[in-house]
């Protein structure tokens, strides 16, 4: 595989192209492909496809292999699990490599005075198990949740998920008892906002619509919320919006569910988003990132609040040993070196990105923690109208010139590199971006 980027069919070559159409032939058609990149391999922060082209991953996975592509260490985990044992289901069993994933989930999870840990398989499996968790501790059954949020799209978790009609159309009634509020977007606030006073609209519209028009405090069992909204467009909420919610929740005896499915493990440059803001949650859902591209949930809770009997809830898949030794030497990478490394490289990256918005008119906003970055594409700036158009024209030149990138929300641009991505690759990826926004404007300005 080369150093960088190296396009040498056209996309899709005929290999890959080949594979398309068997896959349309016989697998749902409910995902959605972004473009049609079709892998043969892959290491560290690079792809290689079918038909030998090799591009830059800023994708990883959507924002899955932490640890880049078949990390060594990664996979020698892997291995010297699956020659002892691959399944025996922690449900009704025990193994060393669960108990002690838990242990370093206690150990980095920023709860304070014990923390206890539910495996299943993904990330809406972990938000389910919090909801569960959350009516059970509490004896409430109502629950809040933001507009944008993306939470999973199993029935429990896609009731909370609030980013996109489609992904809720035709499979209601949902789950009752779950209530929007607006999320801190402060670049679709009003000229002159600051970060404090949109933090203060949102909680204010809990506390003065939700909790006072449409459902009593005593009745709502927690506050679910992402730190940085993933699918929503990689939204960055203010440390006062958490730090509010916290208050709130204490003040009511709800609980705060902080979904870090897609910006912990490492992904803002601290292991997990919410620690920038000081605020302690009781339950948190993690996934993605955990173990390198192996699938794993966990939800993370307060030990005196996991407290459900045995059979209470139960994965029979959750926490298999092979992604658990995936998890324990994945956490071991982010700890030495790459959480540090998300944060550097990440600031170089935001800088680079930033500095793209003085010679290209569609970029609106660029914002993010660590290597989680997006970048808002706008028709125009004062009117803040939305380029979701010229925001999938990019994605796919991008693709064209071997940068793999993908849209979040209706008009951002997301980069969630693995957290092994190199100050050269940033550079790399500014550089090929910045021509798929030339040729995007020209296209336009042509039309």
């Amino acid at each position: 595989m080369s150093n960088g980027p190296h396009i040498k069919t056209p996309l899709p070559g005929p290999r890959a192209k080949a594979l398309i159409d068997r896959d349309t032939a016989v697998v749902s058609p409910s995902y959605t492909r972004g473009y049609p990149l079709v892998i043969e391999r892959g290491s560290g922060a690079l792809v290689e496809d079918v038909d030998g082209n090799v591009f830059l991953d800023c994708a990883a996975g959507i924002a899955v292999n932490s640890t880049g592509h078949s990390h060594p260490d990664v996979v020698r985990a892997i291995t010297a699990q699956a020659e002892k044992f691959l399944h025996m289901s922690g449900t009704d069993f025990y193994y060393e490599p669960q108990v002690r994933l838990a242990e370093e989930l206690a150990a980095i999870a920023p709860i304070q005075g014990g923390v206890r840990s539910f495996f299943g398989n993904s990330g809406t499996e972990a938000v389910e198990a919090c909801l569960k968790l959350s009516r059970y501790a509490t004896g409430r059954q109502n629950l809040i949740a933001f507009i944008g949020a993306f939470h999973g799209r199993s029935m429990g978790s896609l009731s909370l998920t609030a980013s996109r009609a489609l992904q809720r159309r035709g499979f209601g009634p949902l789950l009752p008892g779950v209530y929007h509020a607006p999320y801190p977007d402060r670049y679709r606030c009003p000229l002159g906002a600051t970060p404090d006073t949109v933090a203060d609209a949102c909680v204010d519209y809990i506390e003065q619509q939700i909790l006072t028009h449409l459902v009593s405090p005593d009745e709502v069992a927690a506050i679910v919320v992402e730190p940085i909204q993933g699918e929503g467009g990689y939204v960055v909420a203010p440390d006062a919006f958490l730090q509010r919610l916290r208050e709130l929740t204490k003040k009511h005896g709800m609980l705060l569910v902080v979904d870090e499915v897609q910006s912990g493990m490492g992904r803002s440059g601290r292991m997990f988003a919410v620690e920038y803001t000081g605020v302690e949650p009781d339950m948190m859902a993690i996934a993605k990132g955990i173990a390198s591209g192996l699938p794993l949930g966990v939800a993370v809770a307060r030990a005196g609040l996991m407290a459900w009997p045995p059979g209470a809830h139960a994965s029979t898949f959750g926490g298999n040993p092979v992604s658990c030794a995936a998890a324990i030497a994945t956490i071991a990478l982010l700890r030495e070196r790459y959480v540090q490394n998300a944060a550097d490289v990440g600031a170089h990256l935001m800088d680079g990105l930033k500095a793209l918005a003085d010679t290209h008119h569609l970029i609106g906003d660029v914002r993010g923690r660590g290597l989680m970055i997006g970048v808002e594409l706008v028709r125009d700036r004062t009117t803040k109208e939305r380029a979701t158009d010229e925001r999938d024209a990019v994605v796919g030149a991008a693709f064209s010139r071997g940068l793999l990138i993908l849209g979040a929300g209706r008009n951002a641009v997301r980069f969630s590199p693995a957290l092994v991505l190199t100050r050269e690759q940033a550079d790399t990826a500014v550089k090929i971006f910045d021509e798929a926004l030339t040729d995007v404007e020209r296209n336009r300005a042509r039309a």
